[in-house]
């Protein structure tokens, strides 16, 4: 009896210590479950990377930056290249200063009148003689353009002569700042300057002052400067031919308002092929198309 009491207990205390265990046991197993559960799994950003790495990823995220503002750049750009002209605000480079006096006075596109004045002391440096043209008068300093002028007037005169054979004469060229003061003098003293002012410029105001213009005229209207040569054989191919060498008639019919000055068919002014072709298809005065168009 003593030995099956002994066993007995024996067994009693293992089986205690089996459920001690297996408790410790279910603990452990349902802490490492709840531990698990609640731990964040290592990131890329978390884990150790060596520094190569790193500058990498640090380049490409840089990359990808840029690429992206580059693409909004350039999207921006082709916003702006696309968007239409809006006339209504272009700027139009008015060479002027505030003295009223042209700031562009050697180019051959310059515009003066009654509004935009040459300074009294400019003169052209590139002024020469006019020789291959016949001429009427025997003044040396108005028998003179600048060169470009100079041939283009030359090379006209031939073509006239050629394709219709009609003689055109130079009267009157390149007129310095103090000629123009006793020509435009003398216009008020024998006419008023009311009426002057129809017809002459004041000094700095006249396109003869650039080296630019001729008066040019015919035996038609015997070697006079009148409207009357607007009618005559030469003068209509002058007002439709002028362009191709690179004259435009400066003082057209019907645009007094505009240019200040009486319509004068023998006034021509070189501005070079490009814009004399547009001035005359246009069919504007040298302001309208330059301010206006």
């Amino acid at each position: 009896m003593k030995n099956n009491k002994e066993i007995s207990t024996k067994k009693c205390k293992i089986k205690n210590l089996l459920a001690k265990h297996h408790v410790l046991l279910v603990l452990l197993i349902t802490s490492f479950i709840f531990f698990t559960a609640c731990s964040k799994p290592t990131s890329s950003i978390d884990k150790p990377n060596n520094d190569s790495d790193n500058i990498k990823d640090e380049e490409d995220i840089k990359i990808n930056d840029d690429s992206e503002k580059d693409d909004n750049d350039d999207n921006k750009k082709d916003d702006v290249i696309d968007q239409p002209e809006d006339d209504d605000n272009k700027v139009v480079e008015t060479f002027l200063d505030e003295n009223n006096i042209v700031t562009n006075q050697d180019s051959i596109e310059v515009v003066v009148n009654k509004e935009r004045n040459l300074s009294d002391d400019y003169v052209p440096e590139d002024l020469v003689k006019i020789t291959d043209v016949p001429t009427c008068l025997e003044n040396p300093e108005i028998n003179q353009l600048r060169k470009s002028a100079a041939d283009a007037l030359t090379t006209m005169f031939e073509t006239a002569m050629d394709e219709i054979k009609i003689q055109l004469y130079a009267r009157s060229g390149y007129r310095s700042y103090n000629t123009q003061v006793s020509l435009y003098n003398g216009y008020v003293s024998n006419h008023g300057k009311e009426a002057a002012d129809k017809f002459s410029a004041k000094p700095g105001q006249s396109e003869h002052q650039t080296g630019l213009a001729m008066d040019i005229t015919s035996d038609s209207v015997n070697l006079q400067l009148t409207e009357d040569f607007g009618d005559t054989e030469e003068g209509k191919w002058v007002s439709e031919n002028a362009y191709r060498f690179g004259f435009i008639v400066r003082y057209q019919k019907g645009k007094e308002d505009i240019t200040g000055y009486m319509y004068e068919p023998w006034h021509v002014r070189y501005v070079g092929e490009d814009l004399a072709k547009k001035v005359y298809e246009s069919g504007l005065t040298l302001e309208e198309y330059i301010f206006e168009e």
